[in-house]
């Protein structure tokens, strides 16, 4: 069987490699609730399976998507070195969620003492975000101290025999932060789950109805941080240790 990652893609080929190769792709997967970041390796028919859709219409629809988007705005993070992937990631995604995580902390503490009483799940939503909020700065503390500055030693230094001595310790330091991406995932879901797509009651106030925005869009920039991390550089970083 051909390798999926190769060459056009197709309905075999991991729903995270159509969104690193074509970007646009990612707001198809968002309006199909199909996970692209730690369900990436997925391959399209089989998300299509489990979520009950047609394969051949979501496939054809990603084609036209694709056909119809002149990608010029999206740099080629397929073929960008590892550290301009490293240092993307974390001057984008970090600094954000670095800003936006405590912000939201504080606003669903107080919507949750407010409405807490009358819209139970709200303590729920809560639960689940402090679980998914945890394991994003663990991971992104052990990134900015131990596995970027490795991948980008070893991407100054590849194909040398002194880059070999990176190879164990790297290859554990990925596993762990991918280990914490799979409890991202599951807490992902269970807050989307939770707060019914962060769909505000009719009866919500303001701050309620912001507070869902905002948890909205952290999680988005959240799917997309471990998206570039599983399905582009972790992917290419392990190509490269195989030589």
């Amino acid at each position: 069987m051909s390798d999926p990652r190769a060459g056009a893609l197709h309905a075999d080929s991991p729903v995270g490699l159509w969104v690193a190769k074509h970007p646009e792709t990612a707001e198809v997967f968002d309006m199909l609730q199909i996970d692209y970041c730690c369900g990436g390796d997925k391959p399209l028919e089989n998300a299509c399976w489990e979520n009950g859709l047609e394969v051949l219409r979501v496939h054809s629809l990603l084609k036209q998507t694709v056909a119809e988007t002149h990608d010029t705005e999206h740099p080629d993070w397929m073929h960008a070195s590892l550290t301009e992937l490293c240092d993307r990631i974390e001057q984008k995604h970090h600094a954000r969620l670095k800003d936006s995580l405590p912000l939201l902390s504080r606003l669903m503490a107080e919507v949750v003492a407010l409405h807490g009483e009358a819209h139970e799940e709200l303590r729920e939503v809560e639960q689940h975000f402090m679980t998914w909020r945890d394991e994003i700065l663990t991971a992104m503390a052990e990134e900015e101290r131990s596995l970027f500055p490795a991948i980008r030693q070893y991407d100054s230094e590849a194909f040398t025999d002194h880059s070999e001595t990176l190879t164990a310790p790297l290859q554990e330091m990925i596993y762990r932060v991918r280990f914490e991406h799979a409890d991202i995932g599951e807490a992902l879901k269970k807050t989307r789950s939770a707060s019914k797509n962060f769909l505000a009651p009719k009866d919500a106030c303001a701050k309620f109805s912001q507070m869902y925005q905002l948890l909205r869009w952290t999680e988005a920039d959240v799917r997309q941080y471990v998206h570039k991390e599983e399905s582009i550089l972790f992917p290419r970083v392990k190509k490269r240790l195989q030589g």
